[in-house]
């Protein structure tokens, strides 16, 4: 799979997992990709509603600031995300895992517009507690793209040095995360992210 890393932003692949996942459809004409790509853009930076986007297999995404107050998007850089998914959560994340948005960056020519989010997992903001609350490790990124190449419109999510966080937390929150964190970089993840890469440039699920 080629990235689409017009933007810059996707790390490279230094050790642990890769998980890609990626949808694209070709338009008639410019005017139609421009269109779609504001549309899939609208929705890539609405991270609130990604579950309605993605269908019922998603996690869902809350947008909160420094705090961990709920907040209403769009995504900027220095939100975290408030994840919640299926199963049970963390003690260091008071039930949700947590993701800190590190960039938001867009990339604009005549041919080509790209705009790319990466999020790399975090401690809890909701309290002092330097532990990673999340089931991935802090190496470990996702970064979320839409893409106009001429025509054509790609959606993309691009995984990278994912590694289960076996050193945050007791031993309930490992066991958790390892138990997760497996799932998810051998089915999960590549699942709803599909179903997510689908959904934003509207794509049956």
């Amino acid at each position: 799979m080629e990235e689409k890393n017009y933007t810059g932003i996707i790390p490279g692949q230094d050790s642990g997992y890769v998980i890609n996942a990626q949808s694209i459809t070709q338009t008639n004409d410019l005017e139609s990709a421009r269109i779609l790509f504001e549309k899939a853009k609208i929705k890539l930076l609405d991270v609130n509603n990604w579950h309605k986007v993605a269908g019922e297999l998603m996690a869902e995404f809350q947008l909160t600031d420094e705090t961990g107050s709920d907040i209403a998007g769009p995504v900027e850089k220095g939100n975290y995300f408030k994840i919640d998914i299926p199963g049970p959560g963390t003690k260091a994340g008071e039930g949700f895992d947590w993701a800190i948005v590190e960039e938001v960056e867009k990339y604009d020519s005549y041919e080509t517009e790209s705009i790319g989010i990466r999020v790399r997992p975090a401690a809890n903001p909701l309290n002092d507690n330097q532990d990673i609350a999340h089931f991935y490790s802090n190496e470990s990124t996702s970064t979320f793209t839409v893409t106009r190449e001429n025509t054509k419109i790609t959606a993309a999510v691009y995984d990278r040095n994912t590694k289960v966080n076996t050193d945050s937390g007791g031993i309930m929150d490992q066991a958790r995360n390892i138990l997760i964190g497996i799932a998810g970089m051998f089915s999960f993840s590549k699942i709803q992210w599909k179903n997510l890469t689908d959904g934003l440039i509207g794509l049956e699920n």
